[in-house]
């Protein structure tokens, strides 16, 4: 028996679900089901769940649900994730990546194969928006099925049409019948640091950087979609955790060292974090203006890739950054001499990288230095995770 989870969305397709629930558990498949608002209007909790025999979910606010982390358990206790029907506006939300209501929440949260079966009019499913949200969604690995021509409850004709149930439920089995790809790093841990520190000068002021962390939540997240399992130790920054991602979250450098070594041992480990390389006592209360304790006495800060390069636990692969405003290659290539590092990957901060949506790297390693073109962050973090995984593959 398989575990379908299935949401419904908001639209006059949405009474075609009570017989796919009906023919899925004739078939011998446990059904639970999410009802978005807008899917309330069209069909009612009571009906799913005399036909799924099992509760049905539609809020993301319940207090018992999300004390027990309601979300994330209805994600991963399915064997399969289907949406029918599909709207537009589910299909748009799903491919921005959106999570605020039940449905989204869960579909960002899953590590399950998602299957989606659209129902929209005809002019809404061939407008170029839509076409753009459905080539996303495929090429990030969800199933969407072409939905039917005829002639639509608004009176025109064309493809739109929600597929009937048993096309619907045959698609359902022929996916869960496919074995599951297997991910090349699902053997794999990987530990990664992102974001700044800050060193703490008083009650109200610190010392820091202008890092963001989206770099390195966007390789840890990308990590992780390869299949491993990922530890993040994440700098005060205000990012989302990337889906199937460990978080911890840490203020100081020493904090951040202490984490670190508190994670090991890990196959890699790609240290993104612009850690601040000083930091100060600080003063017990605010310091005021012309007060003399405003000198600071610079404390250098634990040096944690070059400790990690070094420990008995030692990643095999230990992957550093280098961001710089001049003689960027030179100044890499001398780093991860310095540090006994595998490799370092180095760019050039003095734009607009940090905060920014692209950067422009260099991958130096023992074979020489790689010159990427300037990518969205996450599309370096997709390219990097494949030469991690073909490293510890090889």
């Amino acid at each position: 028996m398989s575990r379908i989870l299935l949401i419904i969305g908001g639209g006059i397709a949405a009474y075609k679900s009570c017989e796919l629930v009906r023919l899925l558990r004739k078939r011998g498949h446990a059904v639970r089901c999410v009802l978005t608002e807008g899917a309330l209007h069209f069909v009612t909790p009571m009906t799913l769940a005399a036909l799924s025999e099992d509760r049905v979910y539609s809020s993301l606010w319940d207090l018992k649900d999300e004390h027990e982390m309601g979300h994330i358990q209805l994600s991963r206790k399915a064997d399969l994730v289907v949406i029918a029907p599909a709207t537009a506006d589910l299909l748009a939300r799903m491919a921005g990546g959106h999570a605020d209501d039940l449905a989204t929440t869960v579909l960002l949260a899953t590590d399950k194969p998602v299957l989606a079966a659209p129902a929209m009019n005809v002019r809404m499913w061939l407008h170029p928006a839509t076409r753009r949200n459905v080539e996303r969604l495929r090429a990030d690995g969800v199933r969407v099925m072409d939905p039917d021509e005829g002639a639509m409850a608004c009176g025109e004709w064309g493809p739109g049409r929600l597929p009937e149930p048993e096309a619907i439920a045959t698609e359902i089995e022929r996916v869960l019948a496919q074995p599951l790809p297997v991910r090349p790093l699902s053997t794999r841990h990987a530990l990664v640091t992102a974001g700044p520190t800050h060193e703490p000068i008083d009650p109200v002021r610190y010392l820091a950087n202008l890092s963001s962390g989206r770099q390195g939540f966007a390789i840890a997240g990308a990590l992780a979609a390869l299949g491993a399992k990922v530890t993040l130790v994440a700098g005060p920054v205000v990012l989302p955790t990337p889906a199937g991602v460990d978080r911890i979250d840490v203020t100081t450098a020493r904090e951040m060292a202490a984490a670190v070594e508190a994670a090991l041992p890990a196959d890699v480990a790609v240290m993104v974090a612009a850690v601040a390389d000083w930091r100060v006592e600080p003063a017990a209360h605010k310091t005021k203006k012309g007060d003399a304790s405003l000198t600071l006495g610079l404390i250098e800060n634990p040096d944690i890739l070059a400790a990690l390069a070094r420990s008995p636990d030692r990643p095999r692969l230990v992957i550093g950054f280098a961001a710089e405003t001049e003689r960027v290659i030179e100044h890499a290539v001398a780093k991860r001499a310095r540090k006994g590092v595998d490799w370092i990957v180095a760019n050039d901060v003095s734009g607009d990288v940090m905060g920014g949506d692209a950067n422009a790297v260099h991958l130096v390693t023992s074979d020489g230095v790689e010159d990427w073109p300037r990518l969205p962050k996450e599309a370096v973090a997709a390219q990097l995770a494949d030469r991690i995984a073909a490293a510890l593959n090889a």
